[in-house]
């Protein structure tokens, strides 16, 4: 729980660098800030989303959790990861990657619901 805890967290302080970033030194058009913007507001929440599996897990139902954890990262890399690169280097085939980041996020909560149906009530 806490190595996620730790992601989470690190992830959140990366989408607030990267959405400070692109203020202050990405000069683009107003189509690709809009999807670096996209891609940050994506990244935050799924930043806070890490910080809610930790705490599924530290509810004892890791297995699911984790897994949520993974599809959430991947999804980060993915999705995220991918609108960022383009709005940095415009190369347009980056986007072949972001439905696959897209898919990751749903599969993420898909779990994380499931997970949250397995908890055992106290």
């Amino acid at each position: 729980m806490r190595i996620w805890l730790a992601v989470a967290a690190l992830n959140g302080a990366l989408a607030v660098a990267l959405g400070a970033v692109a203020q202050h030194a990405l000069r683009a058009d107003a189509q690709t800030m809009a999807l670096f913007d996209l891609a940050s507001r994506y990244h935050m929440y799924h930043a806070l989303a890490l910080g809610l599996v930790a705490l599924a897990m530290q509810a004892g139902v890791s297995g699911w959790a984790r897994c949520s954890a993974w599809a959430f990262l991947i999804g980060i890399v993915l999705f995220c990861g991918s609108l960022y690169l383009f709005a940095f280097t415009g190369q347009p085939w980056l986007f072949h990657a972001t439905p696959f980041g897209g898919g990751a996020f749903i599969a993420g909560w898909v779990l994380l619901a499931i997970a949250a149906l397995r908890t055992r009530p106290s």
